[in-house]
């Protein structure tokens, strides 16, 4: 399999080079160069699958020869080491929840596989490979624990400061080893903007940088397994599936759609956002306008120009029309989460976190004019990352799990930046 950059199509790389430079020369996000089709009968039959089956057939066209079978499977083995249930909230309605890994969150899946390829690649170099990571929250935390003692490979995290949650922070901030936080003084998006930026700054081009974001194929494609989890589950009710993704730099989403592309029978997607609104707007108007990002509840979906939604535009080829039969977003308030979480609690005790919460009142909108069909929210952190807001919106106590406790009590160790210089300066002095 080959890929392009979707700013540049003639621009191309293997799998294993979008791997390590993580993003293409230009600046474009690499999209593979055709959609391979998965067999009917996979589809018809997939609950007599196991998970690791079901992933090894999906991603394995993407990845081709350049990895070994055994080694790609070993991969796959170390990744999905944790449940994906599909949870019954309400009649028609689950939640699928996608935070039962190591760090709590749904991109403990991406994170795991891309460290595991990315060891793979680098095993026989010398030169050291330094990871850059930009994070709304749950991002940095899941690259942290996914890379934390690979050899060869250093980690760094640009976070915005105050703009996490305290066990979101900790998790970035507490494991040391080849693991550097930057605390920056400044939203996600600038963040992301500086690690775009390192990309292509001649003055760094002696260092072997690559990203962890889910601009880098390598954590976008596995997050296709959630879809197919979820279908084997459900397929059962013989309705169709309509997938409602909490989104933020849209990746989840984007993921969903080429499942959907390669075969997985899903009628519909919803992208619920909180007050950052930029591809909602866009689906009323037409009209693409990046803006600077808002400080919500909702923490880790605070992203004003989401890098993935360039994806979904190719993934329709560019055909509005196409794109908005298969695809609605709607936009919520932190009024409206809260008042969400709690119409949940109240009337069922599930427990929804504001990410989860958001993505359950798109579900909603949807239902409402097309009721035949079952719905899935995608729950993608566990409630205890948003431990005080949880139990004030709810006035509930939760249980914190032992290995949470635990990390509640390290030290934080980060570095305050102000701006890029200030970044670029710490990556040459390290």
């Amino acid at each position: 399999m080959n890929y392009f950059s979707l700013t540049n199509k003639n621009l191309t790389a293997g799998f294993k080079e979008a791997v390590i430079a993580g993003i293409a020369p230009d600046k474009g996000l690499y999209f593979p160069s055709n959609i391979p089709q998965l067999p009917q009968n996979f589809i018809d039959n997939i609950e007599q699958y196991t998970n690791l089956e079901i992933a090894y057939q999906v991603i394995s066209p993407f990845v081709g020869n350049e990895i070994p079978k055994n080694i790609l499977k070993n991969i796959i083995e170390e990744t999905l080491v944790f449940d994906f249930p599909c949870v019954e909230v309400e009649q028609n309605i689950y939640s699928l929840e996608l935070y039962h890994g190591p760090t709590k969150a749904f991109k403990d899946v991406g994170a795991r596989f891309m460290s595991r390829c990315l060891g793979y690649f680098t095993r026989e170099t010398s030169k050291k490979v330094t990871v850059l990571v930009a994070t709304s929250g749950d991002t940095g935390g899941a690259v942290a624990s996914g890379f934390l003692g690979v050899e060869g490979v250093d980690v760094v995290i640009l976070y915005p400061s105050k703009k996490v949650s305290d066990i979101q922070e900790k998790q970035l901030t507490t494991l040391g080893k080849n693991i550097t936080a930057l605390e920056v003084n400044g939203v996600f998006d600038d963040c992301q903007d500086m690690v775009k930026t390192a990309f292509l700054d001649t003055d760094l081009s002696h260092l072997f940088l690559t990203s962890a974001n889910s601009i880098n194929i390598a954590r976008w494609l596995p997050q296709m397994f959630y879809f197919f989890f979820a279908y084997k589950q459900l397929k059962k009710h013989n309705k169709p599936l309509t997938i409602s993704c909490p989104s933020g730099n849209f990746g989840n989403i984007c993921a969903g759609i080429l499942a959907k592309k390669m075969g997985l029978p899903l009628l519909h997607f919803v992208a619920s956002t909180n007050s950052n609104d930029t591809v909602p707007v866009f689906m009323k108007s037409g009209e693409y306008k990046a803006k600077p990002s808002i400080a919500t509840l909702s923490n880790a979906m605070d992203v004003g120009n989401p890098s993935n939604f360039t994806r979904i535009v190719e993934l329709y080829e560019h055909n509005f029309e196409q794109l908005a039969h298969d695809f609605s977003s709607w936009s919520y308030s932190d009024e409206d989460t809260v008042q969400a979480m709690q119409t949940i609690y109240n009337s069922t005790k599930y427990i929804a976190e504001p990410h989860g919460a958001v993505g359950y009142l798109g579900l909603k909108n949807y239902l409402k004019t097309n009721p035949n069909t079952i719905g899935v929210f995608l729950e993608t952190a566990h409630p205890v990352k948003f431990l005080e807001e949880v139990e004030s919106i709810l006035n509930i106590k939760l249980d914190i799990p032992n290995d949470i406790a635990e990390l509640l009590k390290k030290e934080k160790h980060s570095i305050l930046i102000q701006n890029y210089n200030e970044f670029k300066k710490f990556l040459i002095e390290k």
